[in-house]
């Protein structure tokens, strides 16, 4: 019995190692390119080509399987040697060898000397112009990738000719072949616009193909041309107006599925157009406000029945993203829409769940109607299906279904990808937002997954979610804090870990009960890595300067750690008790402040000043404060931003050889929101989740400021304080388009005109922007002209203004503009002088430089401290009543209109029906004056009335010059 056992394990090892029949070897797995190329020699045997073109066909073959698939690509003399061979093989008549050359001189021209390749277009010319579709078709293909425009021209007849082709395969590689001309250079583009003609003859070939292909090259001619392309949409949509509401249908020209959604995409570009201009607003009359608004909208409502799948579901998907909030404008998409979410088709049910969850992002409401049918879809095959359902569900349910939604989700986090867990996190913490009785729910479900296994990216992103939660609602901070502590008891993650002690010494000190926390950061001096210890004595150090009642337990805790091996674990814990002890503060009876965050009430006027508004907790003595300076105040800048402000110093002219020290409030002033928001803000109601965290905040900023420094006209003016974000003057479909940039130096405004040339028969030269203004404060200094530019180049023009000397002058300023340049006519084609040079003028939009502009967007690690610090002397108080309908928007425009940057995480959307917001701004003014405002907008105590606005704003700002703070609060009137 035993042996006979022991004989069938045996036999089934030998089956299991046995090769398999059906199993096939890579046939290239052994491929040499020495041999290869050996075997390549014999394309320049005329015998070989013609009697054995499989040979070649098999040597070919090789050579495309070691470009793509190995290391032993052929360098430049290997290809240039191939290629010459290649040039041997048109002798033969075979179909495949031909269609193979084709292949493999696509992907050795790149390797071959240009002067080289030239050679092959005699060969590739006559294929093109011979009588077999296939070659015909192929050869241009090759041709359109080696050729120049000068060569071009030389073929243009014979591709104009195969653009009209009766053939599909010629008509669609020359279609193709076009667009690839189109956009590898603009000489090309220039030509290729000549055969607008033959593209719009080719828009009625009966073949879907050539159809796509056709409405694609024609779209991409016209794409600067608004007018050409609201006829295109007019005269292939199947739509016909007789100039007043009567519509009508007719039989559409367009045949082509993938040509119909070409046709949809441009309506939809007409339509946002039309809003974004001015035309039409954004609202439901973007259905017939203008007859293109009719001609479009009828349009995509006629495509949502289209018998084809995607152009249908494209119909419907840009009615849902057409730039309003009307519901009655989306809400006939909604029939494809439920057609998707049901279909047996994967692809479909992915599109369509996608499409509702950026829908209901505005529509919450409408989208609710498909909350059966997105359950359903939690069990679909496809995880990011169920994913995408459920974030959804999350937008649309009401505070009753949460828990069962919840509970739901329990198991079905077990069974998604780590990125699609991330993706329902920020969700989640969505959700905290709009319904925050279930915070502490939310939360608890975070942390329990935060507990089990997970990755790096995961937990993070759970760590970043309960943090901001935390700033947002401080009510949750105790238990989140209680969560973050169970969880670095088992964390595998450094990182991590310092995180959360980060956290915990940050926040910890403000909490309820601060001792409770303590016992989990020391267990961290014990137990974990060294870093994590450092980390942990750092905790403990704010904990002992913020906490006078837990000094004398923190300090022996301290002195153990003076002990550790790490020297950095000991010298942070040796800076710790030194300055406690220097200070004298251990042993510190002091009953410790239980308002550390402070006072957040609204102002209110009582005898000129408002005394709620000073923060109500107990001053510190000049000893707390130095200790806290030192131990517990965060830097007043990350490493990231000081690393690129010290690379935008370098750059600034003469600041190298500056004999002064380098400081902080030396290094110049850099926007930018990566580098200066140091806690993820949570997003609004409106904003969908990122699929995943991509901010990249080691990025390479972009100085907008280093094309004043590269100007030696303007190294005598001195460092830029700031540069505004470009603002259009001109309609980008116009002949000239225009933006300006302004630059904001200590005294002077230097206005950057970016000007770009359109017109391909003209040449501009001497191009500046001339100026005038009312200004008391800014005079026009003059102007630096740019000296040529061509068709489809850009240059850059300057207007110098320098500021006056009583700053109390300032105010918003319009400056008209004329774009003033000498055109001279050119011929397209050569690029001769056609005309003598002719002045012109063109109007611009006006420029208005506004007060906010001289602020520069900055952030202060703690802007209670920094409140305090500037004291009362330059305070200003003032009360307004603002025009908004809402406390989000009247938030959103104080924030426009000051200028400065949101702190604390005051910018946050405000809670669902709250009444009154607290916003904490801080700013540089030119200058480097310090200026912070707290603001609170609220509804007015007696209501809303019709002769006095519902929403009041009651603000204070202190700078370092009452002047300036009289500036900000007049610009707000």
């Amino acid at each position: 019995m035993a042996d006979a056992l022991l004989k069938e394990v045996q036999g089934g090892f030998a089956d299991l190692f046995k090769e398999k029949p059906g199993l096939i070897e890579r046939p290239f797995a052994n491929v040499n390119k020495a041999s290869v190329l050996q075997s390549a020699r014999d394309f320049h045997d005329s015998i070989i080509v013609k009697e054995k073109p499989q040979e070649c066909v098999q040597t070919i073959t090789e050579l495309l399987y070691l470009q793509a698939n190995t290391s032993q690509q052929l360098v430049s003399v290997e290809a240039t040697e191939v290629f010459f061979g290649i040039t041997k093989l048109f002798v033969s008549s075979d179909a495949r060898l031909r269609r193979m050359v084709y292949v493999i001189l696509k992907e050795l021209y790149l390797l071959c000397d240009p002067s080289d390749v030239i050679i092959i277009t005699s060969c590739l010319t006559k294929d093109m112009t011979c009588d077999v579709d296939l070659y015909r078709a192929n050869a241009l293909r090759v041709l359109v990738r080696i050729i120049d425009s000068a060569m071009l021209g030389a073929i243009e007849r014979y591709v104009k000719q195969a653009i009209i082709h009766k053939s599909p395969m010629v008509a669609s590689s020359a279609l193709v072949s076009s667009l690839f001309l189109f956009q590898k250079s603009a000489e090309n583009a220039s030509i290729v616009k000549r055969w607008v003609g033959e593209v719009n003859e080719a828009m009625g070939s009966p073949n879907e193909m050539v159809q796509f292909h056709a409405t694609q090259l024609f779209y991409l001619i016209k794409s600067n041309d608004r007018l050409a392309v609201s006829k295109f949409v007019q005269t292939y949509s199947g739509i016909v107006t007789d100039g007043s509401s009567n519509v009508y249908k007719v039989k559409s020209k367009v045949k082509s599925p993938l040509a119909m959604v070409c046709l949809i995409r441009c309506a939809g570009k007409l339509l946002h157009e039309e809003v974004t201009e001015g035309r039409a607003a954004p609202d439901a009359s973007i259905m017939n406000a203008t007859d293109l608004c009719t001609i479009g909208y009828r349009f995509l409502e006629s495509c949502l029945r289209h018998e084809s799948d995607m152009v249908s579901f494209e119909a419907a998907k840009t009615i849902c993203i057409l730039p309003t909030q009307a519901a009655e404008v989306i809400f006939p998409a909604f029939s494809v829409l439920q057609l998707s979410i049901s279909s047996t088709k994967p692809a479909l049910r992915l599109a369509g769940v996608k499409l509702l969850f950026k829908v209901a992002s505005l529509h919450p409401s409408l989208v609710a109607r498909f909350n059966e049918g997105l359950e359903a879809l939690l069990g679909d095959s496809n995880r990011l299906v169920g994913t995408l359902a459920i974030m959804t569900l999350l937008k649309t349910g009401t505070e009753s279904s949460m828990d069962r939604l919840l509970k739901n989700m329990s198991a079905f986090f077990y069974q998604i990808a780590e990125e699609y867990k991330i993706m329902v996190v920020y969700s989640l913490e969505r959700l905290c937002v709009t319904f925050p009785s279930k915070s502490r729910i939310v939360i608890g479900f975070m942390s329990r997954f935060l507990r089990e296994e997970g990755g790096f990216a995961f937990k993070k992103t759970i760590l970043k979610c309960i943090v901001s939660l935390m700033g947002t609602m401080p009510e949750l901070r105790d238990m989140a804090l209680l969560c973050l502590c169970e969880f670095i008891e088992d964390c595998e993650f450094v990182a991590l870990s310092t995180e959360i002690l980060y956290v915990l010494g940050e926040n910890g000190p403000k909490s309820s009960s601060p001792a409770r926390y303590v016992r989990f950061i020391y267990n961290r001096c014990i137990l974990e890595t060294a870093m994590v210890r450092a980390a942990a004595v750092s905790a403990l150090s704010k904990f002992a300067t913020c906490c006078p009642e837990l000094r004398v337990s923190i300090l022996p805790l301290l002195t153990f750690c003076l002990q550790d091996e790490n020297d950095e674990t000991r010298d942070r814990a040796a800076m710790a008790i030194h300055v406690l002890e220097e200070l004298g503060l251990v042993g510190d009876s002091a009953i410790r402040s239980n308002d550390l965050e402070g006072n957040d009430d609204f102002p209110s006027e009582n005898d000129g000043r408002d005394e709620d508004f000073e923060s109500n907790h107990r001053i510190m003595s000049s000893e707390e404060s130095t200790a806290r300076d030192v131990l517990a105040m965060k830097l007043p800048l990350s490493f990231d931003v000081l690393a690129h402000r010290l690379k935008a110093y370098k750059e600034s002219p003469g600041a190298m050889q500056d004999p002064q020290p380098i400081t902080l409030n030396t290094l110049p002033v850099l926007e930018d929101s990566s580098l200066i928001s140091n806690v993820h803000q949570l997003a609004s109601s409106s904003s969908d989740p990122p699929l995943s965290d991509t901010r990249d905040f080691n990025k390479d900023i972009v100085d907008p400021s280093a094309v004043i420094y590269s100007i030696p006209e303007f190294s005598s003016f001195g460092r830029v304080f700031r540069s505004c974000a470009p603002i259009p003057l001109t309609e980008s479909e116009s002949e000239y388009v225009v933006t300006c940039i302004k630059h904001i130096l200590d005294k002077h405004v230097i206005l950057q005109f970016v000007v770009q040339n359109t017109i391909e028969d003209q040449r501009l030269e001497n191009v500046y922007v001339a100026t005038h203004t009312d200004s008391s404060f800014l005079d026009v200094m003059g102007e630096l002209p740019a000296n040529c530019i061509t068709y489809g180049s850009t240059a850059s023009c300057f207007t110098i203004l320098e500021k006056g000397h009583d700053v109390s002058q300032l105010a918003t300023s319009v400056f008209q503009c004329e774009l003033k340049f000498t055109v001279i006519s050119i011929d397209p084609e050569t690029g001769e002088d056609l005309s003598n040079p002719l002045e012109e003028e063109y109007p611009l939009e006006n420029v208005e430089i506004y007060i906010a502009d001289f602020v520069a967007k900055t952030i202060v690690p703690d802007f209670r401290k920094a409140w305090e610090n500037l004291g009362t002397s330059n305070e200003i108080l003032q009360k307004f009543g603002l025009a908004e309908k809402t406390i989000s928007n009247a938030v959103n425009d104080l924030i426009d209109c000051l200028g400065m940057q949101t702190c604390d995480g005051t910018s946050t959307v405000v809670k669902p029906g709250a009444r009154q917001h607290m916003l904490h701004l801080c700013g540089i003014f030119c200058g480097s004056i310090q200026v912070l405002a707290r603001c609170q907008v609220g509804f007015s105590g007696n209501g809303a009335s019709v002769n006095s606005p519902t929403i009041i704003l009651k603000m204070a700002i202190r700078s370092e010059s009452s002047m300036i703070s009289r500036l900000l609060l007049d610009s707000i009137c």
